[in-house]
């Protein structure tokens, strides 16, 4: 399209063409980020939370029981956990009583030390 000016001389307009619009297209790598960057805040967050709150175990295998709260068995040679829950619980079904030794205790495995010390579920502890 031309116009002419005041002057006289023709002018050569260029028709506006609208902007085409592009798409944003994220790479893995920019998707990486994009996570990473979401997830750092809620990291800082737990971490602040976990140490606050001392973090320590809650179980161990140690000698975890508290002195003094449970009655205890110590074993004796030639002892197993059934022969134990035959023991303290004559009336109950021995693998319960097994069962619930070895929870309390936290008891990896059936294999007992001699002298090793054994707590026993209030439910069962002589005297009741």
């Amino acid at each position: 399209m031309t116009t002419i000016d005041m002057t006289g001389t023709p002018r050569f307009e260029v028709p506006q063409v609208p902007a085409a619009r592009t798409r944003l297209r994220l790479t893995v790598r920019g998707r990486r980020v994009v996570a990473g960057l979401a997830a750092a805040p809620l990291a800082v967050a737990l971490s602040a939370i976990i140490l606050t709150t001392g973090g320590g175990a809650v179980a161990s295998s140690e000698q975890g029981v508290p002195a003094g709260t449970f009655e205890t068995v110590t074993v004796m040679p030639g002892e197993s956990l059934w022969s134990i829950a035959e023991r303290v619980a004559p009336t109950a079904d021995p693998r319960d009583v097994v069962y619930e030794i070895s929870q309390l205790n936290a008891l990896g495995s059936a294999t007992l030390d001699v002298g090793q010390s054994l707590a026993i579920p209030a439910a069962y502890a002589e005297g009741k």
